[in-house]
């Protein structure tokens, strides 16, 4: 896919993975970037970052991807002024709980709103466009989370295995019809998120958001399904698929050092 011409929104945008995507899909030549997050006052900041070329590309939406009328909002304010949307990077992400079945609904509620339904209520509202004109991108970004769990919380892991699945289920249904879908799984990653610790996520070192988005725009052009920064990851994942109790057993190791603190 060509990102040369095109119209994207990004979630989560106006920091780390997302900041790094807007800034990078502008300097590969997009005529509409629209940056949305529920920081209005972040999102501006990139938004006027890039239009520092003074070619007015980007606006900021103050978005909550937890509210499915906030993102149909969102497609209608892209659309109202860049006439369509040709890519869509479901990226907005929480993190910060850790804990597993103990923790309070609402917070595996919210979770699974920000985690997977967003990525659901995105797809209705422009994946129809996407196939009627026969061309599309959509990236998830889910997490190395999603495919290998996490060992300090629980509702991330959960979540973010099931963004994959959705992912998978996106790719599997539309991706002969013209949408080139992609899942991003990396694990740590230098944002606001990891600020205090990346936990295991860091066990393979942490990489810059532009770093990420370098990966994600090169997947886009290339039409690769599972954007994979870390490339350790997809040796994990043979692992995991390969001898699933040895993968388990380091896992539970994982566990008992990282969260339980033995062995350090």
């Amino acid at each position: 896919m060509n990102i040369q011409g095109k119209v994207a929104i990004i979630t989560g945008g106006a920091s780390g993975i997302g900041a790094g995507l807007a800034e990078r899909l502008a300097a590969d030549g997009a005529r509409g970037i629209v940056v949305a997050d529920l920081q209005q006052a972040l999102a501006d900041s990139v938004a006027s970052k890039i239009n520092a070329d003074g070619r007015s590309r980007a606006i900021a939406v103050r978005c909550d991807v937890s509210v499915e009328s906030d993102i149909q909002a969102l497609v209608a304010a892209t659309r109202a002024r860049f006439g369509q949307v040709d890519i869509y990077i479901s990226n907005a992400g929480i993190g910060g709980v850790t804990g597993g079945f103990e923790l309070e609904d609402a917070v595996w509620e919210r979770m699974w709103k920000i985690h997977v339904m967003a990525h659901v209520w995105a797809a209705r509202v422009v994946v129809p466009e996407m196939v009627a004109r026969g061309e599309g991108g959509f990236v998830v970004t889910a997490s190395a989370a999603g495919l290998l769990n996490i060992v300090e919380t629980a509702p991330y892991g959960v979540t973010k295995h099931a963004s994959v699945a959705f992912a998978e289920w996106l790719r599997i249904g539309y991706g002969r019809r013209g949408v080139r879908v992609s899942c991003l799984c990396p694990q740590g990653v230098a944002t606001a998120m990891t600020a205090d610790g990346a936990g295991s996520a860091g066990v393979d070192g942490m990489l810059q958001p532009s770093q990420v988005a370098d990966c994600v725009t090169q997947a886009l052009r290339d039409e690769t399904f599972l954007v994979l920064p870390h490339p350790e990851v997809l040796d994990y994942l043979r692992g995991k698929t390969t001898d699933y109790a040895r993968w388990l057993g380091g896992m539970q190791k994982l566990y008992a050092r990282q969260v339980l603190g033995e062995g350090k």
